[in-house]
Order: C-alpha cells, then sequence, then structure tokens
C-alpha cells in the first residue's frame, strides 16, 4: 500500500493511493457505509498495521460501489508521522561517510565497519511535504541530505536483524536538513550533532509498505533511484542499493538493551553524494531563502520544501 496524511477541512485524514489517483479513506467509508474507528496514520500506527487487509477491502468495496472520494489535483499532505516517538538518524552508505570524513583529513573510522552507528534527532520537529524550513538564524551553510526513512509498525527489544525489519511498517523519502557550520563547531568538541539539525526534518509524501518493494530487493537495500534538485537542478542521484548496512541491522542495533516501538523513526543517513557538503566546504551552492529544494526517490514520491 502507499498511504498518507492528508489535510482535509483542517484535519488530518487517511489516505491511500488507488489507480493513480489519491482517495481519501476516511470519507470513501463513510459514504458507503463502513465503519472506521480511525482517521490518520501517525496517531493509530499500529491499528492499520494490524488492519491492512481490512483497509484493502474497504478500499476494494469502496470502489466497487463506486464511492470513493477523490482528493483534488493537489493534496495537502501532512508528515506520514508527525511525531514519532523517537528519531534516531543513521550513517549508512558508506560512500558518503568516506567523502565527509575525508574532507576533514580523515580515513573512515575502523569502528565504522562494525556496527551501525545513530544519533538521536528532534520528534518535535517533523516537517511535511511543502512545509517552509527555517534554519537557525546564524547559518550561513545550509545543506540537505537525501536519506530512506523507516516508520515502526511494532516494537521489541534484542532483536536481530530479521526481527527488526519485519517491524517495518513503510518507507518514505527523509530530508535531515543540516547547518553545517554549526555542526562542524559542536563535533569540534567531540558532542553532536545537535543543534546543527534538530531545527527541521521533512518526511513524506507517502509511507510505502515494504511489499510494495520487494520485486527491487538489491543487497541490503533496494534497486531504486534517489536524487536530489535545488531550484529545478540535480545535484544528485545515488541508489538505496548502495547502501552498507540494512534497516533491519538499524533497528536491531537500536533495539540492544533498550527497545523500540511502534511509531519510531529511522534514517538512513546520506546517500553517497546526496548532499551539498560533499561538493566542499567553500563553494556559493549553500542553500538561501526562496531556494525550492525536491528529493525524489523511486516508487517513494518527491518531498518539496522551500526554504524560508
Amino acid at each position: 500500500m502507499r498511504i498518507c496524511n492528508l489535510k482535509i477541512n483542517d484535519e488530518p485524514r487517511l489516505g491511500i493511493q488507488h489507480k493513480g489517483r489519491v482517495v481519501d479513506l476516511v470519507q470513501s467509508c463513510e459514504n458507503s457505509g463502513i465503519e472506521l474507528d480511525w482517521k490518520s496514520i501517525d496517531a493509530t500506527l499500529t491499528d492499520w498495521i494490524s488492519a491492512s487487509d481490512q483497509i484493502k477491502k474497504a478500499l476494494s468495496k469502496c470502489a466497487d460501489a463506486g464511492k470513493l472520494a477523490l482528493v483534488g489535483d493537489n493534496p495537502i499532505f501532512l508528515p506520514p508521522v508527525r511525531r514519532p516517538g523517537t528519531f534516531r538518524d543513521f550513517y549508512a552508505f558508506e560512500e558518503h561517510v568516506r567523502n565527509a570524513r575525508k574532507l576533514r583529513g580523515l580515513d573512515i573510522a575502523p569502528e565504522w565497519f562494525e556496527f551501525p552507528v545513530f544519533y538521536f534527532s528532534n520528534p518535535n520537529t517533523i516537517k511535511g511535504p511543502e512545509d517552509a524550513i527555517r534554519f537557525p538564524r546564524e547559518s550561513i551553510k545550509c545543506d540537505i541530505e537525501l536519506e530512506v526513512g523507516a516508520v515502526l509498525g511494532g516494537s521489541g527489544s534484542d532483536l536481530s536483524p530479521d526481527e527488526g525489519e519485519k517491524l517495518i511498517a513503510g518507507y518514505t523519502i527523509l530530508n535531515d536538513w543540516s547547518a553545517r557550520d554549526i555542526q562542524r563547531k559542536e563535533m569540534a568538541v567531540s558532542l553532536g550533532p545537535a543543534k546543527g539539525k534538530d531545527f527541521a526534518t521533512s518526511i513524506g509524501p507517502w509511507l510505502v509498505t515494504p511489499d510494495e518493494l520487494e520485486d527491487r530487493r538489491s543487497g541490503k537495500g533496494y534497486n531504486l533511484t534517489m536524487g536530489a534538485r535545488i531550484n529545478g537542478k540535480t545535484i544528485s542521484n545515488g541508489n538505496w542499493k548502495t547502501i552498507h548496512y540494512s534497516f533491519g541491522e538499524m533497528i536491531a542495533r537500536a533495539s540492544a538493551a533498550a527497545g523500540v516501538f511502534a511509531g519510531d523513526l529511522f534514517g538512513s543517513g546520506t546517500v553517497g553524494r546526496g548532499c551539498l557538503l560533499e561538493q566542499g566546504l567553500d563553494h556559493d551552492l549553500w542553500l538561501k531563502p526562496g531556494d525550492k529544494v525536491e528529493l525524489e526517490i523511486e516508487r517513494l514520491g518527491i518531498l518539496r520544501n522551500e526554504i524560508i
């Protein structure tokens, strides 16, 4: 399934893609006399995961009855999960790690190959498609990070990678907005990133269930292209299949002695060449107010935001 949170009449509504069109599933079910006890994704994530077969049947009944409530050509998407319980961002693409470390005159730390590493970011500053992004006032090196996001639909602790992967409810596009000048100072004292990252993270527009991608599985990821554009100009191309650690491995690592929970958000880290930082520290490409950013991942859609 390809599902989303829609803003309709100033409230979140559960949307679903059907034959290339966006459908307000809640209104469709009301039109057809089918009861739904929930309206949006993030309020009841485990409910719709456990009821996925019911959702498909409800959609089919609404379609057969001619009662589908189609959304207009310009739907207002909310983040698939507006306030995850936690947000862990990993560092799982070797090319990005190599490029970023090289800028500091460093090789990849050997520990990076031992286990997937992550930092905690801010679950309270999640942005959706089309939301405006405001960087910290003091930053002049404003950057994007082209990533895959995964949202959990179940809980567990001390998991194996296979068990971790089975908890994934769906995948989405993730932009880990980064103030590189602030981040660089933080990490000079061996802490962070924190203020260089915690002001905004965008996700969306869709949450795509793993079965929709299974035919493209490759290595520890999927053979799906990833790209970034700024003001219509392509600045990055990559592929999910180049990832070094699987999401199952990331989730297993996070769950050790701590536990992970339904609604938790995981970021893959930046795909190789998926940010402006990798083009060097001294250039004029850093984001400015008015810039329009588009991140696109094959089958996951396009995530758009404008800098203010």
